[in-house]
């Protein structure tokens, strides 16, 4: 599946890295290529492209790696909103806590 290889390569996929297809699956195309290529048609983390596979992440990085190289796909990561950021209170709290312990 990964043709031997045990490592991603160069691209920096983290588990939280949406995925995206910028193209159709073509005839021929590994079977897992396909699938994540039909996956991504929305972005997709690559933790649950890893989970619908029933793959390690490991393995599903090197088929990513595959897909980012061909163009068929592109990698981002999910960028915070100011909504999921903690207000200053909480973030003071949680400073006294651990000046507390």
């Amino acid at each position: 599946m990964t043709g031997g290889r045990a490592h991603a390569g160069s691209a920096a996929f983290d588990t939280v890295t949406l995925i995206v297809a910028e193209a159709d699956p073509r005839p021929g195309m590994q079977s897992e290529h396909v699938k994540i290529l039909r996956m991504a048609r929305r972005p997709v983390a690559v933790v649950e492209i890893s989970a619908r596979l029933g793959l390690p992440v490991s393995v599903v990085k090197i088929l990513l790696c595959d897909l980012l190289d061909s163009g068929r796909i592109t990698a981002r990561h999910p960028v915070a909103t100011r909504t999921q950021v903690p207000d200053i209170a909480t973030l003071e709290q949680v400073l006294i806590g651990l000046r507390n312990l």
